[in-house]
């Protein structure tokens, strides 16, 4: 009977154990050779969904569904690229603990909010501090900052400590931002020229606008100057005249900077921190570079609006106005919402 008692306890601890223990995504793959830019795409990606390398080339994600579906993803692509691969659900029993794989997880993440909280106490201290003095600088670093922060956020899956040092940085630089005075502040409903410099100009862009060049031409005549004039050319080389601007071209003064849309570079180099601009920032990144980086609810009608715009409008103008309503609309409805 007291043997029998024994095993009773020893199976029960077994079961804690064992529902204590956390279900690990391991994805092992095998990369060609060459070349060589493919296999630092695969390394970028993997950093980018947070993945840590618990041996060689096996990289680990706790098991979730979204987490199976990022690997399933990378799987596909390393297989088009010429490599292999195999995702499977794994506990572990010896060598590596749980916690042990926790823990570098956790080391990964605060590694990145350590870099974060690094720019921001140099940012803090740019003009021993008064950042009222740097505030179109301060305003621009601050929302790229916290964009950053946003992404690590996500794939911070056990909550690293560094994020408390890092969210505090950042809320406090926010919070005296705001409360800098602003000589160019504009009345409820006023559209204020950002920068004299911007206003005035004519804006070219490449002919058969999408929904990058639709959303910033609205951004431009909404946020920069409300009577811009916009011109269209077909030339991917075609160089700027005095008093032009060029937008979402190559060589372009604003267009894509490595994974970031023309809307996005626009909104960041004008310093708007303005949380429905960078909705709608999201939005068009997804739509236009097709990647679903962010994923974001309002994407498929919007992207559903837009390509009806574009196909019963063959005229740019036409398209830039028709779009703009839906732009318009869309950043009243995200900003009026926040509010409440």
């Amino acid at each position: 009977m007291r043997d029998m008692k024994i095993s009773v306890k020893r199976e029960a601890r077994e079961r804690d154990r064992s529902a204590q223990a956390i279900k690990w995504l391991l994805l092992i793959h095998q990369l060609p050779p060459k070349p060589a830019y493919f296999r630092v795409k695969i390394w970028r990606r993997l950093q980018a969904l947070g993945a840590i390398s618990v041996k060689g080339a096996v990289y680990a994600l706790p098991a979730r569904e979204d987490t199976l579906e990022d690997f399933q993803w990378l799987l596909r692509e390393i297989v088009e690229g010429g490599g292999e691969g195999a995702i499977c659900e794994a506990s572990l029993v010896d060598g590596l603990s749980d916690q042990e794989v926790r823990a570098l997880f956790d080391i990964a993440r605060d590694g990145d909010y350590a870099e974060i909280a690094k720019e921001l106490r140099a940012l803090s201290s740019i003009n021993g501090g008064a950042i009222a003095d740097s505030k179109p600088e301060a305003k621009t670093q601050l929302a790229r900052l916290r964009r950053r922060f946003t992404e690590v956020g996500k794939i911070d899956f056990f909550g690293s400590t560094g994020k408390l040092t890092a969210d505090a940085l950042l809320t406090e630089l926010e919070k005296k931002l705001a409360e800098a005075p602003n000589d160019n502040k504009a009345k409820e409903g006023e559209v204020k020229p950002i920068s004299e410099e911007l206003a005035g100009k004519i804006w070219v862009t490449r002919s058969g606008v999408h929904v990058d060049r639709i959303a910033c031409a609205w951004l431009i005549r909404r946020f920069i100057d409300p009577q811009a004039q916009f011109k269209f050319v077909s030339a991917k080389d075609y160089e700027a005249r005095s008093g032009e601007l060029r937008f979402d071209m190559f060589q372009g003064e604003f267009t894509h900077e490595g994974d970031k849309c023309s809307f996005e570079v626009l909104l960041e180099r004008l310093g708007l921190n303005d949380a429905a601009l960078r909705t709608i920032a999201e939005i068009v990144h997804d739509i236009d570079l097709k990647d679903g980086k962010f994923g974001r609810e309002e994407t498929a009608g919007i992207a559903l609006l837009i390509n009806g715009v574009c196909a019963s409008q063959k005229g740019d103008l036409a398209r830039i106005e028709r779009g703009a309503a839906i732009f318009g609309d869309t950043y009243e409805s995200l900003r009026k919402g926040r509010g409440r």
